[in-house]
C-alpha cells in the first residue's frame, strides 16, 4: 500500500535531484527519471488523500484514519511548497512554457498510474475487505449454530 510518508520521501528525493540538475544546467528532458519519480509521488499523495476520504470499515474500527489524515495534510503542504518552488525555479531558468510542459508530464503520469497501479491497489483492497467480511460472517454463523446446538443438549 502507498502511504503519505513514503510518497513525500520519494517526492523530496526527486525534487532535490531536479533542483541540482537545473542548477548545473541540465535540460528538463534529460531529467526524465527524476520528473517521472516526482510526478508519480505527487500522484500518490493525491491517491492516498482520496482513499482516506472514504476509509474502509476496518480502518475506521482500527482507528488509523486520524493519524493518516494528519500525515496526508503534512504531505500536501510539503507538496504545495515543492510545487511552488519548482515552478519558480523552472520559470526563471527555462521560462514559463517549460513549467506547462512539466504539468503535462505530471498529468500523463497521473493517468497512467490511475489506470494501472491504483486500479490494482483498489481491487486488492476490495478483495481483502470482502474476504474478511465473509470470514467474519461465517464465524458469526458458526458461533450462532454452536450456541444453539449446545443450548439444545
Amino acid at each position: 500500500m502507498i502511504d503519505p510518508i513514503t510518497a513525500i520521501a520519494g517526492a523530496t528525493a526527486a525534487f532535490n535531484a531536479l533542483k541540482k540538475g537545473i542548477q548545473v544546467g541540465k535540460d528538463l528532458q534529460d531529467m526524465g527519471g527524476q520528473l517521472s519519480q516526482w510526478a508519480g509521488a505527487m500522484s500518490d499523495i493525491d491517491f492516498v488523500d482520496k482513499r482516506n476520504q472514504k476509509p474502509s470499515v476496518f480502518k475506521i474500527l482500527g482507528g488509523g484514519v486520524e493519524s493518516e489524515a494528519m500525515e496526508i495534510f503534512a504531505a500536501k503542504k510539503k507538496r504545495d511548497s515543492m510545487r511552488a518552488e519548482l515552478k519558480d525555479f523552472i520559470s526563471v531558468v527555462y521560462g514559463p512554457s517549460h513549467w506547462e510542459e512539466l504539468l503535462k508530464i505530471e498529468a500523463e503520469i497521473r493517468v497512467q498510474k490511475k489506470e494501472n497501479e491504483y486500479r490494482r491497489l483498489e481491487l486488492q483492497q476490495t478483495i481483502i475487505e470482502w474476504s474478511a467480511g465473509i470470514t467474519l460472517f461465517f464465524i458469526f454463523i458458526g458461533s450462532l449454530f454452536g450456541l444453539v446446538w449446545i443450548g439444545t443438549r
